[in-house]
C-alpha cells in the first residue's frame, strides 16, 4: 500500500513590499498553524520516506515551523516544478517517486493540491471529500492511500481519502478570520 500526504503551505502575508509571489513569507497565524500541524504529525506518528516541496519562501517557512512543532527538521527535496504546479505536474512528481518508498509527502500550493485530491479520490469518500471540496485551507493536510505496488501505478479514482486535517481542527483559534 502507498500513502500520499499533501500539505498546503501555511497562511502567508500579502505585504506590498514583496515584489514576487514566490517570496511571500508566512504571517504570524501561518507560523502558529504550521507548528500546530507539526505537533499533530508527531502525535499521530506520521513519518515519510520521501518529501518533495516547492522552494517558495512560504513553503520553506512552513516546513521550518512544522519541524519546530514536530521536534525534528523536515528536509525535503526542493522541486521547482511543485511551485504553483498543475495537477498534471503533481501527478508526474508522484509517478516519479521510487517504488520502494511507501509514504510520500508533497508540500505545495493550491489549486494544484486540491485538484490532485479530486483527481485521485473516487467520489465515494463522502465526509472527508465533502470537507475538502468545500475548501482546502492553508496548512491543511490530506492523506490518500492506494492499493498500488509502485507510484507509477497511481491512477485517477484509485485513492481512498483517509485524513483531512485543517488547522482549525487542531485549534479553533486557527480557524477563518479577517487576517
Amino acid at each position: 500500500m502507498k500513502t500520499l500526504t499533501l500539505l498546503r503551505h501555511a497562511k502567508s502575508g500579502w505585504d506590498d513590499r514583496i515584489p514576487r509571489d514566490f517570496d511571500r513569507p508566512l504571517n504570524a497565524k501561518g507560523r502558529r498553524a504550521a507548528q500546530a500541524m507539526g505537533r499533530h504529525l508527531k502525535a499521530e506518528g506520521l513519518m515519510f520516506d520521501v518529501i518533495v516541496a516547492s522552494p517558495a519562501v512560504r513553503v520553506v517557512e512552513t516546513l521550518a515551523e512544522v519541524g519546530t512543532g514536530y521536534g525534528a527538521a523536515i528536509e525535503p527535496a526542493w522541486d521547482k516544478r511543485v511551485y504553483l504546479a498543475s495537477v498534471t505536474t503533481l501527478l508526474d512528481v508522484v509517478h516519479e517517486t521510487a517504488a520502494d518508498a511507501e509514504r510520500l509527502l508533497i508540500v505545495g500550493h493550491n489549486p494544484g493540491l486540491e485538484d490532485l485530491v479530486l483527481l485521485l479520490v473516487a467520489d465515494g469518500a463522502a465526509d472527508l471529500r465533502a470537507a475538502m471540496e468545500e475548501k482546502y485551507p492553508t496548512a491543511t493536510l490530506a492523506e490518500l492511500t492506494f492499493e498500488a505496488a509502485d507510484w507509477a501505478g497511481v491512477t485517477s479514482g484509485a485513492a481512498k481519502l483517509t485524513r483531512f486535517t485543517r488547522p482549525r481542527d487542531l485549534d479553533a483559534a486557527l480557524g477563518p478570520d479577517a487576517d
